[in-house]
């Protein structure tokens, strides 16, 4: 009998060891095939207990087996589904395709997983020890599950193609020899992208890859302290929500739910720059309780993100930076103690249409935010924020931050143009509080007046002359519209007259900041 003969047969090959014909025959059977000795210390694939050749199989007879493999049992439907085994040599299935369903629980590979340009209907590594797996531009159907997997030396997932989700949870994923944990830049998920619990030692790089539902980084810990990115993703796409906030230890859902109360909750950590510019976010991108821990010359990066919210609830970084330049987002959840403080916040064109804090964030902390992305004077960041301020109603808080725009403004004038910005700021508030103008007004009526009443001016004509009246005449001077038949009537030399030139200055400036101001409100009514 030839091999091939006994292979469509479904005759055991002659050169199996006893642990490939039992994994074999388990293969035809579709069952499972578990190799565990029931000692947890021992069944540890990542301990360093020793696994011995009853446990052993060939990556050869995995890979002829998922390829070209015997037929299933009658009523059957052939599977891989190993428990326990270590696996000897290069697993290689490049290029090929696998139809049975393949699944690997606390197993041990000696050597590298080979599945580039592989396609699968669903693959489950679950709890193994892998040197590293690379698996560029792999198709799946299915999934592609590799929850609490660890690879000593990265995995790629360049191009790849997951029909539905991609499981990470718990994993930890050392550097590659290029200093990436995981590359999967390009990578495509038809749902969701679970990397909850995550331990990643390197720069885990998702370069415009999309996500059809969500992205869940709950609770992961990145670090890339030798270089500048722990976590690289321009142009990433995510239809739903990026998630980098706490998830619940040792809960048994991870994803998607809210730990109950007393459970014990790891938060996001991040030891290395973030790189999420130009992304686009279906629903929200999520930084409740999130921490970062940059160097001076590292950032948290969102460069025209788009999204309909963003989540700002995390811990103030001690250094680095924080880039929102460009973005957009419709709602602004923010907390005031999670904002860098100066010169490690930049705002230019970052565009929000409503704020929501969370906890206090008086107006003086929210000008301290705007003061603080913004070294050099910029008026666009004070002018969004009182144009989202005068939306909600908020019409004098809106004002206040105009004010302090003119302030801020006024810093960076040359010395006459400073002297004569504090002279607006105390009489008319640069406008933005006529009333203030209208008190004026009222104080330089009565000093004038009260002026006026001390000096004895002659008339202009004798014949037909008003009586005198220091406070009409005080008043027709401030009035720069209304006519009271006294300015003219009467004559002014000396230092009187510099006074009134001075009155009637004044009253101009004074009469149109109360107009200009009486306008805004009939507008904002």
């Amino acid at each position: 009998m030839t091999q091939g003969a006994g292979l469509r047969a479904g005759d055991l090959p002659d050169d199996l060891t006893a642990a490939e014909a039992g994994m074999w025959q388990a293969f035809r059977n579709g069952s499972g095939y578990d190799l565990n000795s029931g000692d947890a210390i021992v069944d540890d694939p990542h301990g360093g207990q020793p696994w011995g050749p009853e446990r052993a199989v060939r990556a050869r007879i995995i890979a002829w087996l998922l390829l070209d493999g015997p037929p299933a049992l009658a009523g059957r439907v052939s599977s891989l589904k190993l428990a326990g085994v270590r696996i000897t040599g290069a697993l290689d299935l490049a290029g090929g395709t696998v139809t049975p369903y393949v699944e690997m629980k606390g197993c041990r590979f000696e050597r590298d997983v080979l599945l580039p340009e592989a396609r699968f209907t669903t693959v489950r590594l679950v709890n193994c020890s892998v040197p590293r797996l690379e698996a560029a531009r792999v198709h799946t159907e299915g999934d592609l599950h590799l929850p609490r997997c660890r690879f000593r030396n990265g995995v790629r997932l360049t191009d790849a193609h997951i029909g539905t989700d991609l499981l990470l949870n718990q994993a930890v994923v050392h550097r590659d020899r290029t200093g990436r944990s995981i590359a999967a830049d390009g990578l495509t998920i038809g749902q969701d992208l679970q990397a909850e619990l995550l331990e990643s030692h390197g720069e885990l790089s998702l370069r415009s890859a999309k996500v059809g539902v969500s992205l869940s980084l709950r609770g992961a810990r990145l670090a890339n302290p030798s270089g500048r990115l722990a976590l690289n993703a321009p142009q990433l796409t995510v239809e739903r929500t990026l998630y980098l906030s706490p998830a619940g230890v040792g809960s048994p859902l991870l994803s998607g739910t809210t730990p109950a109360r007393g459970t014990r909750i790891q938060r996001f950590e991040c030891q290395g720059g973030v790189r999420l510019d130009d992304g686009r976010f279906g629903d929200a991108v999520d930084l409740e309780r999130a921490r970062f821990v940059f160097t001076d010359d590292q950032e948290l990066s969102l460069r025209r993100v788009q999204t309909p919210e963003l989540r700002f609830l995390g811990e103030q970084p001690e250094r680095g930076k924080v880039v929102l330049s460009g973005a957009r987002v419709v709602t602004l959840v923010d907390r005031a103690g999670s904002w860098p403080g100066p010169g490690n916040l930049h705002m230019g064109g970052f565009g929000y249409e409503n704020l929501v804090p969370r906890g206090p964030f008086p107006l003086t902390r929210r000008l301290e935010w705007v003061a603080a992305a913004t070294a050099e004077y910029n008026p666009e960041p004070y002018e969004r924020l009182a144009a989202v301020l005068r939306a909600a109603g908020e019409d004098e808080d809106a004002r206040e931050v105009l004010l302090a725009k003119q302030r801020r403004r006024r810093e960076t004038l040359p010395l006459a143009g400073k002297l004569w910005g504090y002279a607006q700021d105390v009489t008319v508030a640069y406008g933005y509080r006529p009333g203030r103008a209208a008190v004026w007004m009222a104080v330089l009526w009565a000093a004038s007046a009260f002026a006026f009443a001390h000096t004895t001016l002659e008339p202009m004509n004798s014949d037909g002359h008003p009586g005198w009246s220091p406070a009409l005449f005080a008043l027709d001077l401030l009035l720069p519209v209304i006519d009271l038949d006294q300015a003219g009537e009467w004559q002014l030399r000396g230092g009187w007259q510099w006074l009134a030139a001075a009155m009637v200055l004044l009253g101009w400036i004074l009469a149109t900041t109360v107009a200009a101001g009486a306008t805004r409100l009939l507008r904002r009514g």
